[in-house]
């Protein structure tokens, strides 16, 4: 049970053999199973055996998160002249939409009969839910293509002016959930810039170069290779958890990660529709989560690949605007293809 009410779980399969489960409850992703080279099945996100772990202090495995995804300086911000006030964590921020934000919603659920397979998603956020104005009515559908690509569709409608900033936040490990740290896999990210980010962790407001710096990922390379290099914003972070401004020429979908384990051989691309990526490597894992199957979540044993608009976006009018206005219809997708080396 979840706010009172029956959670359900739900499972998308294709001919290929990959499953994907998904509960309404924060619409989050429970489990992605996939071949590594060898044609072994594994599940390469973190979660949990059952509800309970979900309704627990847990760090936003496979979530939905909503109303505004990563942070919003001093928990609040300024729409039309108006103060808007909003949940604050411990260094005064909020995170993630707040302790009650989608990911611990029970969302409408709706299996469509379609090939491939499909799951839609809905929920109504209250003018005020959070301290975010507008009565929003979110859709989300999850569609599982033959190629072995999971497929997020966001649409959002307001009736007053707002702000919003949607994504999923599956933690991965190609190796399998619960198997060692993520350190030997390789990420590449299609991006020359990233936002900068203070002692707690909030975006400066700059556009910086990651060339010359640990942060630079346009070449596949290890996670590992320079997570402990002594530089600032590593430091901060305790390891990577930055917004990268992704390459693009317009608008439309274009690639934004590709992680490989070579052990396993196991291949995630993710493309996105979105201007941004958050990357981050679970730095605040500490071995005291047990997950599915009762595996230990280490540290640094995952990775996250959140698409976003930027963080704190409504402070500083130089990013891409986060603002969603009666009559328009936010849309984006976002695209996790697996496949093997």
């Amino acid at each position: 049970m979840a706010n009172g009410q029956t959670a359900d779980l739900y499972t998308l399969s294709n001919p290929s053999g990959m499953t994907v489960k998904i509960t309404n409850y924060g619409g989050r992703i429970v489990s992605i199973i996939v071949p590594d080279r060898q044609g072994k099945m594994a599940d390469v996100v973190l979660g949990f055996d059952n509800l309970n772990g979900y309704l627990g202090n847990n760090p936003f495995f496979g979530a939905l998160i909503g109303r505004y995804a990563n942070r919003i300086a001093n928990a609040e911000f300024t729409l039309d002249g108006k103060v808007y006030h909003l949940p604050a964590n411990d260094h005064g921020n909020c995170l993630h939409g707040g302790p009650n934000g989608f990911d611990k919603q029970l969302w409408t659920a709706h299996e469509i009969s379609s090939t491939p397979p499909a799951l839609e998603l809905t929920y109504l956020s209250k003018d005020g839910e959070a301290g975010f104005p507008g009565n929003l009515s979110v859709e989300v559908v999850y569609t599982l293509e033959n190629d072995n690509a999971l497929k997020i569709d966001y649409t959002a409608t307001t009736d007053k002016d707002t702000v919003l900033n949607l994504t999923n936040h599956s933690y991965f490990n190609l190796a399998g959930q619960g198997n060692g740290n993520i350190l030997n896999q390789e990420i590449m990210i299609n991006a020359d810039h990233y936002t900068p980010i203070g002692s707690t962790l909030i975006s400066t407001g700059k556009i910086e170069s990651v060339a010359g710096t640990p942060l630079d990922f346009r070449k596949l390379t290890p996670i590992g290779a320079r997570i402990r290099d002594n530089f600032q914003q590593l430091q901060y972070a305790k390891g990577y958890d930055f917004n990268y401004v992704l390459n693009r020429k317009g608008p439309g979908m274009v690639l934004a990660a590709r992680a490989v384990d070579p052990a396993s051989g196991r291949v995630l691309e993710v493309s996105t529709t979105q201007p941004g990526i958050q990357f981050y490597t679970g730095n605040n894992l500490d071995g005291t989560i047990h997950g599915t199957d009762g595996k230990i979540y280490e540290h640094w044993g995952a990775f996250c690949l959140e698409t976003q608009h930027f963080p704190d976006s409504p402070h500083h009018p130089n990013f891409p605007t986060t603002e969603l206005e009666p009559g328009e219809t936010l849309h984006e997708t976002t695209v996790f293809k697996f496949s093997t080396d």
